[in-house]
């Protein structure tokens, strides 16, 4: 496998995506070029702009994502309608919202047509991971005017970017509620493939930002994500999408069971994309489609936990082979004979933020969680005891997640 894999150096620390790099190297370009004459090849980009479009035309190669003239299509407000052209239920909310007044106006038809609506929240059509989503509690604005002063106050660089578009929506909330999300590819041929779903987890006050995922989603209405997620790229594939996507809901719990709200699409690879990838590399196993679930040859099942953003700002700096060797003394580290295990990935993000991804791969949710909540208890205890214990005598995990004693 060392003698088949390529790895292909671009000596530029400037903050610019891989693909402008390549652009102003012919001479890399060039070697790419030689390593795929004569093979069949293609590239497999994380999303697609005009710079991934043109590195393929130098390269020859085609593109496994979809066009980026095509890339509005995962806007909110486009997504908002494609959802709804697909029979897919929503949380109450208007597009197209470009203005403050317009904000007003959604707002205002919103408590008409919610008026139990505790908040809303304002999403820039054009953002991820809830990077451009702003909540308002309506409980705090009695007026107009208070809702104006609110919104004025996201400052000049925020209205700026609603100019170009938003959708407001009911901020769906209560103790009974989950992010789902189901993801899935479209086929050069256009033949829609559901992959994967899954429980997102997020972070913050008003968990609006991705902070990791749980592989698969909850059983009671996995098969509802599946069909809407079909039901979606059937329609994104009629108008030439290509490639991954996905689709993002909230999940209340009513009296009478499980209720999905579709939110968002993501014309592109997300945060659930790379534990998925994981998964099929590291598992001698398939998607069963008929139940969502995750099967090996021998008939067990695998599930997983990951983040993206497990940080500390004291590990800011610490070595990766740190965190690795504590991993690995906990007994954790990824077994492929049981296939079950801990994997760390984005280990470069420790010197400058003190951030690491971490993905647990385990026989159930339950036991995967419990390889995640011991995989971070490992990491903070080591940064804590750079040294580890003694040797011959340290209390570890074993691979399934239950204590054992290893003596010398």
């Amino acid at each position: 496998m060392r003698a088949r894999f390529h790895v292909v150096e671009v000596p530029d620390p400037t903050p610019r995506t891989i693909t402008a790099k390549l652009l102003d190297r012919p001479d890399l370009l060039a070697t790419i070029r030689s390593m795929t004459r004569g093979r069949l090849a293609f590239i497999e980009p994380w999303n697609v702009t005009h710079l991934e479009m043109w590195v393929a035309r130098r390269l020859g190669l085609p593109l496994n994502g979809t066009p980026a003239a095509l890339w509005p299509l995962g806007f909110k407000s486009n997504g908002r309608r494609i959802m709804r052209e697909a029979g897919v239920p929503l949380a109450t909310g208007r597009e197209d919202v470009r203005s403050v007044d317009d904000v007003l106006s959604a707002v205002d038809a919103l408590r008409q047509g919610s008026p139990g609506a505790e908040a809303v929240v304002i999403k820039l059509d054009s953002s991820a991971s809830g990077i451009g989503n702003r909540v308002v509690r309506l409980a705090d604005v009695h007026s107009r005017s208070q809702l104006r002063a609110v919104v004025e106050s996201f400052g000049p660089g925020y209205l700026a970017d609603l100019a170009s578009g938003a959708v407001v929506e009911e901020l769906l909330a209560g103790d009974r509620l989950t992010s789902p999300s189901v993801q899935g590819d479209i086929t050069p041929d256009g033949r829609v493939d559901v992959i994967s779903t899954h429980e997102q987890v997020h972070h913050g006050t008003d968990r609006q930002l991705y902070a990791g995922c749980r592989f698969p989603a909850m059983e009671d209405y996995r098969d509802d994500l599946a069909a809407h997620g079909a039901s979606v790229g059937r329609l994104l594939a009629d108008r030439g999408a290509l490639g991954r996507f996905g689709v993002d809901f909230v999940a209340t719990r009513t009296s009478s069971g499980w209720r999905l709200h579709g939110l968002e699409i993501n014309l592109r690879k997300s945060g659930t994309s790379h534990p998925l990838t994981l998964l099929h590399n590291l598992t001698a196993g398939h998607y069963d489609g008929a139940d969502g679930t995750w099967s090996l040859t021998d008939g067990s099942r695998r599930c997983y936990r990951s983040t993206d953003s497990l940080v500390d700002p004291a590990w800011r700096g610490r070595p990766e082979i740190d965190v690795i060797d504590a991993v690995d003394r906990a007994g954790l580290t990824f077994d492929r004979r049981h296939g079950v295990g801990a994997v760390l990935h984005m280990l470069n993000g420790l010197q400058a933020e003190g951030v690491v991804g971490l993905t647990t791969i385990g026989r159930s949710p339950e036991h995967a969680q419990r390889l995640h909540d011991a995989a971070v208890t490992a990491i903070g205890s080591q940064a804590h005891n750079p040294a580890g214990a003694a040797p011959g005598t340290e209390d570890r995990r074993s691979r399934d997640g239950t204590r054992s004693s290893r003596s010398g």
